[in-house]
């Protein structure tokens, strides 16, 4: 019987692990599809980036509950499952709390402190829950969220408080179990939260405890590695994504535009017109973005990174002035398109066939494009280094220099620039003459 237990859970561990390893790949290559963009330089300056914003969480602690809440919930569910490890050893060799002997007494002291992660765990997940659910903070009301959204950050929020509720009734039907003196459940000493509820089981019999404790182990690993293939088709893929985002942060100032190395050269040409090339030139490239394809893996790598907090919705002025533009739905939007364009590849032996869809237009609207004023606030408030800005500048650049699609006033001022050097209607030789009178 124990073989066959051994046996049934490698091949569930295998298979666990086989899924998780395909979507992984998945998400990898659909990153992949963006235009390359070196982000490798001041590698010290990047290392610093991921033990302040995606372990340490800096950003979070604006609001020091929340961020304490967040901290625990993050850091207290991937200590806990450290212990994943003793497990899936038990699982293969038969074995039970396997390490207990060779940690000798520090053992319970770690069992103790991963049961107050794990009640810390439990409470923080309830208060987020009603947060969402009851008190309903505006952020988390807003219709981008309808549907399949909300569902999965309630439904993870759920599983946490149950694996964590599930590691604690193990332990306190395996304590029940040393105290009474069955074999193989030798005394470790009294767990700090387990201890005090294995009293409460004393009038169990053996085989009932038994039956507790292996249940609870069994359902607990189960949804772990379950969890572990949900979370790349969740917003908690973030979890894992946010340290490899956080590194490749870009670090020059916020606000300053990449410039586009075509309309660089076009412009110095103009200046300098013996720099210009003779002869005949290969076409030059588009400008700007209307598809995934035009974007960087960078923006790519921001749209899975993305937590739907809506932090960044919450501080966008144009947003809070009834404008359409939503920041976190423009990184919902990226997403949906890499998993659509990705189905299509699937279903066409690896290459992209015409779906007749680009991301400009089909999923992101020019009128939410316009409404944004370049500030940043999005890009402040993001807890694990996205930029929306990023995305809204490439898109609209496409929809201006490719499709010469912009309001009337925008079309006044650029014309301003290009004549007058200004976005004023005023010759250049005029500009000082207010002075004259002064």
């Amino acid at each position: 019987m124990a073989i066959l237990q051994q046996i049934l859970f490698v091949l569930l561990f295998l298979i666990a692990v086989y899924l998780f390893t395909r979507k992984v790949k998945e998400i990898k290559a659909n990153i992949n599809l963006g235009k390359d963009r070196d982000l490798t330089d001041q590698k010290n300056v990047r290392w610093r980036n991921v033990f302040l914003l995606a372990f340490g969480q800096k950003k979070m602690f604006r609001n020091p509950l929340v961020g304490v809440l967040h901290f625990l919930v993050y850091a207290g569910f991937i200590i806990i499952n450290i212990e994943i490890l003793e497990i899936i050893l038990d699982g293969i060799l038969g074995t039970h709390r396997l390490f207990s002997d060779s940690l000798g007494s520090f053992y319970t002291f770690v069992i103790d402190f991963f049961e107050l992660l794990a009640v810390g765990v439990i409470a923080a997940c309830a208060i987020f829950l009603i947060r969402r659910n009851i008190i309903r903070l505006s952020r988390f009301a807003k219709h981008d969220l309808d549907g399949w959204p909300r569902t999965d950050a309630n439904a993870i929020l759920i599983t946490e408080i149950v694996l964590m509720t599930l590691f604690i009734t193990m332990n306190s039907a395996d304590r029940a179990l040393q105290l009474q003196g069955v074999a193989h459940y030798t005394d470790q000493g009294n767990f700090l939260i387990s201890g005090l509820i294995a009293p409460a089981l004393s009038d169990w019999s053996a085989s009932s405890l038994i039956a507790l404790e292996r249940s609870a182990w069994w359902l607990h690993i189960i949804g772990i590695l379950a969890f572990l293939n949900y979370l790349p088709y969740s917003k908690h893929l973030h979890i894992i994504l946010a340290f490899p985002n956080a590194y490749f942060k870009p670090l020059q100032p916020w606000g300053e535009m990449d410039n586009m190395p075509q309309v660089q050269k076009e412009v110095q040409y103009v200046f300098q017109p013996e720099l210009a090339p003779q002869g005949e030139q290969a076409p030059v490239g588009g400008f700007g973005a209307r598809d995934i394809f035009d974007l960087s893996w960078k923006n790519l790598l921001d749209a899975y990174t993305c937590t739907e907090c809506g932090r960044c919705t919450d501080a966008c002025p144009a947003n809070k002035t009834g404008k359409l533009l939503n920041p976190r739905k423009i990184m919902m939007d990226t997403r949906d398109r890499m998993e659509e364009v990705r189905k299509n590849m699937n279903s066409n032996g690896g290459e992209f066939k015409d779906d007749g869809k680009k991301l400009l237009h089909d999923y992101i609207t020019a009128e939410e494009l316009r409404a944004c004023v370049s500030c940043n606030a999005c890009v402040q408030e993001c807890p694990v280094s996205i930029s929306p800005l990023d995305i809204i500048f490439q898109l609209r650049r496409g929809l201006i220099m490719e499709e010469s699609d912009a309001p009337p006033e925008w079309n006044l001022l650029f014309n301003n620039i290009e004549n007058n050097f200004a976005p004023w209607k005023f010759n250049p030789d005029d500009r000082d003459a207010w002075t004259k009178n002064v």
